[in-house]
């Protein structure tokens, strides 16, 4: 029997026509088919599954990123009165069971989770028990390698998606270059007639450039606030950049404030809330900023810094003016920013070392073994995101296998008498329940119990004692909090073909790759600042399309028709580059004399001085230091060179 799409669109989203790309894309959902939806932001792409998701029998998985992007999209859903839940970590326990008890009885169509939930096997298990419709993955793009925000979670959501047995397969994003897509179409064998791409051009944003000196940026900033007055985001690279702007802006009369993941959660959230409501009129951020901020009206978008990548400031200046009205996209652009950004790419590289320590790590272990991405973080000194990286690549090489990932160790309280609980199980089960109950460690409150040391205690399977105690969490007869998350291998492929040294080697060709393709993404950055012609053009042309006319309305397209010299490229300011000091050089002395282990190497030195954090230093406490961050605004290399003469 046809689906009627356009009377499912009125009667639950009260729209009267599909956006251009949408009714494709449900069609080929409806028909059993994956599908790769490549929209700009603001063109609808959550309609694409949340329409379907209320025709198919079964619940829809949403693989999304960001509480924020899953909080607002579950809250509006639920206005339309449609069954939509989220699990995130943000939940109380007592939410949690609900969701949990909503799932087993059919009472929701489409679940909200993060990536990062797929790696748990208690839940991998919930999720076998249910009837599922299909999976949406939102920022497919972080599938890709060659895409600007790669994300290790996602290369494994295609072997997710193949173990669970879940079709089809929707993936999103809105800043896709034509490779990058051909990746995420590969992944989850989503066919060319399903790529439904639709154009980029949006005319009502008004691309600017405008050349301006470092240490004029805040007073030029303000005037334009000032001047416009409008419901506007100011994007910054660092969390101490955001707040001595908005601390800046606010004593010159802009209501503004700072958005960062540095701040408490609370603060973060009134920022938030504040300019949704429009009790706050700019919104001062990091990149932490924005995802699933679905404010129709925000008009202007200023990059005070240079944006990292093409595909971040397509991303971020996509937030402007989602109602349709014409809206500024503003850079104001200094090549000071670029020794920062720089330095976090070159910095944030792990060294020939650190690689060996770990593939020596990995690949000497027994046939079988288990990690934690938190204490191998730290022994090595390597971000958990590098670390997955190479246990990915390891694993596509065909020496590693991934088992899944467990929690070495669970917590559990009763929410009732444990007789009560007993009371309503057969006598079989209860003494199943006896024996597990006093494996453990209990304490006033929750009891600690290893499945593995239960399992071998009682004489039962790890699996049952997992059952077991998810199913007694369902059933709201305890609750139930996971630690210690583990990732389980066996080590695959020839013996031979297992030389730390070499896989090492491979890995750190890797990482230079990656660090020159970086490097390319940023020059690309200073391209677009210094180009003369039509920058919309220019923009889309990146992203392989074609406009066949200027926009008509950008800086360049308006100094062509006052006539001035288009001719040569745009001069973007670039100050000198500060010299390190004998102050500096005392500062560090005075660093080094306290033997802080988390800065034994001349690299992590140059890491720390250059405002990068680690593992180490962040677990150090390091980073709330007056010296951290000391010499950001001097080159990485620099700065290496002066911690190497310290040594």
């Amino acid at each position: 029997m046809p689906h009627d799409l356009q009377a499912t669109l009125r009667q639950h989203f009260g729209h009267k026509a599909f956006r251009p790309g949408q009714e494709q894309v449900m069609q080929a959902l409806l028909e059993g088919r994956s599908a790769l939806a490549l929209f700009p932001t603001s063109a609808g792409k959550s309609l694409c599954y949340q329409l379907p998701a209320l025709l198919m029998e079964g619940v829809t998985l949403v693989i999304s990123p960001l509480i924020a992007l899953m909080k607002d999209q579950v809250e509006a859903l639920c206005a339309k009165d449609i069954r939509a839940a989220r699990l995130d970590s943000s939940l109380k326990q007592e939410e949690v069971q609900q969701v949990f008890d909503d799932l087993r009885s059919g009472a929701i169509k489409l679940l909200y989770i993060a990536p990062e939930r797929l790696m748990s096997e208690s839940f991998i298990e919930r999720l076998k028990r249910l009837k599922i419709a299909m999976m949406a993955v939102d920022e497919a793009h972080c599938i890709s390698e060659w895409g600007h925000n790669f994300r290790p979670e996602y290369l494994r959501l295609s072997h997710v998606a193949r173990e669970l047995g879940i079709h089809p397969v929707l993936a999103l994003t809105a800043t896709a270059t034509p490779s990058v897509a051909a990746d995420i179409r590969k992944a989850f064998d989503i066919a060319e007639r399903d790529h439904v791409q639709t154009s980029f051009f949006r005319p009502n944003l008004h691309y600017r450039i405008t050349p301006c000196p470092g240490n004029k940026r805040k007073e030029l900033l303000t005037k334009l606030l000032l001047k416009r007055k409008v419901p506007s985001i100011v994007y910054v690279t660092l969390q101490q950049t955001a707040e001595e702007v908005a601390t800046y802006l606010q004593k010159n009369g802009v209501n503004a404030l700072a958005y960062h993941a540095g701040l408490p959660d609370e603060h973060r959230h009134a920022a938030q809330d504040g300019f949704m409501t429009g009790e706050t009129d700019v919104i001062v951020a990091t990149i932490a900023f924005g995802m699933g901020i679905d404010k129709a009206d925000i008009r202007a978008v200023y990059h005070y810094n240079l944006p990292k990548t093409l595909e971040n400031y397509m991303q971020e200046t996509g937030r402007a003016g989602r109602d349709g009205k014409p809206s500024v996209c503003e850079m104001l652009a200094c090549q000071d920013d670029r020794i920062v950004l720089e330095n976090f790419t070159y910095g944030d590289t792990p060294t020939p070392q650190a690689l060996r320590l770990l593939t020596d790590h990995l690949l000497r272990q027994g046939e079988e073994f288990d990690l934690s991405l938190y204490e191998i973080s730290g022994s090595t000194d390597i971000r958990p995101l590098v670390i997955e990286t190479v246990l990915t690549h390891l694993e596509l090489e065909g020496l590693l296998r991934p088992l899944g990932t467990f929690y070495s160790s669970y917590q559990y309280a009763f929410n009732q008498p444990e007789a009560r609980i007993l009371a309503g199980h057969k006598p079989e089960r209860q003494a199943f329940l006896r024996r597990l109950f006093s494996c453990g460690k209990r304490g006033s409150k929750w009891t600690t119990v290893n499945p593995d040391e239960a399992a071998t205690q009682i004489e039962e399977s790890r699996e049952r004692i997992l059952k077991a105690l998810s199913w007694l969490e369902e059933a709201g007869d305890i609750q139930l909090k996971p630690s210690g998350a583990r990732q389980k291998y066996r080590l695959a492929g020839d013996r031979a073909e297992r030389d730390p040294e070499q896989a090492a080697q491979r890995m750190q060709k890797l990482f230079a790759e990656r660090e020159g393709r970086d490097i390319q993404r940023l020059n690309q950055i200073l391209e677009l600042a210094s180009e003369r012609g039509c920058l919309t053009r220019w923009l889309l042309r990146y992203f392989g399309e074609e406009l066949e006319q200027d926009c008509g309305t950008c800086t360049g397209c308006q100094d062509r028709e006052q006539g001035k010299d288009i001719t040569e490229p745009r001069s973007i300011p670039f100050s000198a580059i500060p010299e390190i000091t004998t102050e500096d050089v005392s500062a560090i002395r005075r660093l080094l004399d306290d033997r802080h282990a988390a800065l034994r190497t001349p690299r992590q030195l140059a890491r720390f001085l250059c405002g990068i954090s680690s593992p180490a230093t962040s677990r150090a406490r390091l980073t709330r230091l007056d010296t951290f961050g000391l010499l950001e605004h001097v080159p990485f290399a620099d700065v290496l060179a002066q911690a190497e003469t310290m040594r």
